[in-house]
């Protein structure tokens, strides 16, 4: 007699839309959305670091706030919108000014927590585009990063403000 595969058994559909791209997958109840977007969407750029939501390198962006994807489970997303690293830039052939001014600053070296850094730093200057110094603080305060103490991260993220700030100006003309 052959055994059921209760693996496939406990696996629910899941829909989500992750950088303007639909999936439709199938997950067990409690997936988390960092696993299911590294391994079910391939979107590899999302980095585990602690995995109890203490670095922020799994940061995302859902329902307009930075989230770390490892405390959260996939199937309470289902049908939302999910911005990943991948989906920061508009396109292949052009990066975020965020990503920009962060590698003119040197603002990274290993690179493990920048993906989570610049969905942080994203999150923070859409809410607020002419952050003070504390205000970056505050905003990035869930990140942390072990390579480049943070003062070329705020330097790029004080330039891509005013830069984002300057760009909106340009178009409010």
């Amino acid at each position: 007699m052959l055994m059921k595969n209760t693996v496939n058994e406990t696996r629910k559909p899941l829909h989500l839309r992750v950088n303007g791209k639909s999936y439709q997958i199938s997950v067990p109840p409690g997936a988390r959305l960092l696993d299911v977007l590294r391994e079910d969407c391939g979107l590899t750029g999302t980095k585990e670091g602690c995995g109890v939501g203490e670095c922020g390198a799994c940061t995302v962006e859902v329902r307009g706030r930075a989230m770390c994807s490892c405390l959260l489970f996939a199937h309470s997303f289902d049908d939302e919108e999910i911005t990943s690293i991948e989906g920061m830039a508009p396109d292949i052939q052009h990066l975020h000014p965020l990503q920009e001014l962060l590698i003119e600053a040197g603002g990274c070296q290993c690179g493990f927590c920048i993906p989570g850094m610049l969905m942080g730093a994203k999150n923070l200057l859409e809410k607020n585009p002419d952050p003070t110094d504390e205000e970056i603080q505050a905003g990035l305060a869930g990140n942390l990063c072990r390579c480049t103490g943070y003062a070329k991260i705020f330097e790029a993220v004080r330039n891509a403000g005013k830069v984002l700030r300057d760009e909106q100006q340009g178009a409010n003309v």
